[in-house]
């Protein structure tokens, strides 16, 4: 089934997203389905509770599919307390009927990425660093140097520019 918004599925990707979910609950992930294993949400929901203890305080195991579509969301909410922002989060469909499924693989690397930024995880990491802050402080007289100064050739120059010759609106150049 092709997901509906145009994107395709990579298979990379997703593989690289299981090794690390497997790295951080200490497991080898059965060798399945990138969707068929995340889609009754308990590993979704095992993963935040890894990263952050008590975030989903009930986990359903088993049951008719609405009460596991519960977890799904039960790991979604989690995730956005967690940092997750809320364009990187997918809805809980896009997984459980693998409606978008590269938007799942968004989420996960963005969570993957945020812990960085919480110090109390020590887990293994995934994505790219995220930047820092880095202020600077310009004194009052830097200021008003960058301000007043003439800037080379990106001032520009207009000495011997001309329109003679050009003739009228609407004709022509001749030449």
């Amino acid at each position: 089934m092709a997901p509906r918004n145009g994107t395709t599925r990579n298979e990379d990707q997703e593989k690289e997203i299981l090794e690390w979910i497997g790295c951080v609950l200490g497991e080898t992930l059965p060798d399945d389905d990138f969707a068929s294993l995340l889609k009754d949400g308990i590993l979704l929901c095992r993963l935040i509770n890894k990263i952050q203890p008590g975030s989903v305080k009930r986990v359903k195991e088993k049951g008719p599919a609405f009460m596991l579509m519960e977890n799904v969301q039960a790991f979604l909410v989690a995730a956005k307390k967690y940092g997750v922002g809320e364009e990187e989060v997918f809805q809980t469909p896009d997984l459980f009927e693998k409606r978008n499924i590269p938007q799942v693989v968004l989420c996960l690397f963005s969570l993957g990425r945020v812990t960085q930024m919480h110090p109390e995880y020590t887990g293994p990491q995934i994505g790219p660093k995220m930047s820092t802050k880095n202020e600077r402080n310009f004194s009052e007289e830097q200021i008003r140097q960058g301000r007043d100064a003439t800037i080379g050739l990106q001032a520009g120059t207009n000495v011997g520019a001309s329109q003679a010759g050009h003739g009228g609106m609407g004709n022509s150049r001749h030449m």
